[in-house]
Formats: structure tokens, sequence, C-alpha cells
């Protein structure tokens, strides 16, 4: 199992599928690190030789991945809750960013429903 950026690629998949394991590499983006290290995107990972596991390993090196990649987004996140801007607010209260409708939907972001009690007046 060749072991890249800290991670164990599955062994029995093609190249270009067993780098996107990595988080922060797509399809695209394995698809050029295999074409930059002169490795055939249908070799599969067992197949692979330890000198070409050397070269995959610097081109996904010159990549910002895992967990840099990772704090890097929640610095974002935080950042944009701190000064305040509505997407900021969006991630503050657990509501979907991107102008989504959430009247029916959202519930991945809103968790499983509430029951609202319905207050009814009492009359003399």
């Amino acid at each position: 199992m060749a072991r890249i950026a800290g991670i164990d690629v599955p062994k029995n998949k093609r190249g270009v599928i067993a780098l996107t394991y990595i988080f922060g590499i797509g399809d695209s983006r394995a698809k050029e690190i295999l074409a930059d290290a002169k490795v055939s995107e249908d070799t599969k990972v067992n197949d692979w030789t330890d000198d070409e596991i050397s070269r995959i390993r610097e081109q996904v090196a010159k990549y910002t991945i895992e967990g840099e990649l990772r704090s890097e987004t929640q610095l974002n996140i935080k950042r944009l809750m701190d000064i305040g801007c509505y997407r900021g607010i969006r991630h503050r209260a657990g509501l979907p960013l991107r102008g989504q409708k959430t009247k029916n939907n959202s519930r991945t972001r809103k968790g499983k429903r509430k029951t609202v009690a319905n207050k009814k007046k009492a009359t003399k």
C-alpha cells in the first residue's frame, strides 16, 4: 500500500481514483499530478514502482492538502463569522449559505425537525 501525504491510498484501484482519497485532490488534479509525474492513469497502485511513487509524492507536495487545507478552510469560515457578513451569519446560525430556500428543504443544515407547539389563547 502506497503512503502519500500521510494517507494510505488503496492499492487495488487505478492511480487517478486512488489519489482522490487525499483531501484536496479531485479528479482533474489527480490526472494533472499523474501526467506531471509521467505515470499512466490506468496503472493500479500496487503496480507502481518506488520511483513512480517518489515522483508522485513530489508532485503532490506542490499543493495545499489534508490538514493544512482543512485548517485554512476553517480559518476562512471563522473570518467570515468574525466580520459578520451574510455568509458568516448563516454559518453561525447553521443555515444554508448560497441562497437556497429553507421553508421546505435544507434538513441537512438545519438538523432534525423541531415541533413548534401551537399556543392557543385562553378564552374567559
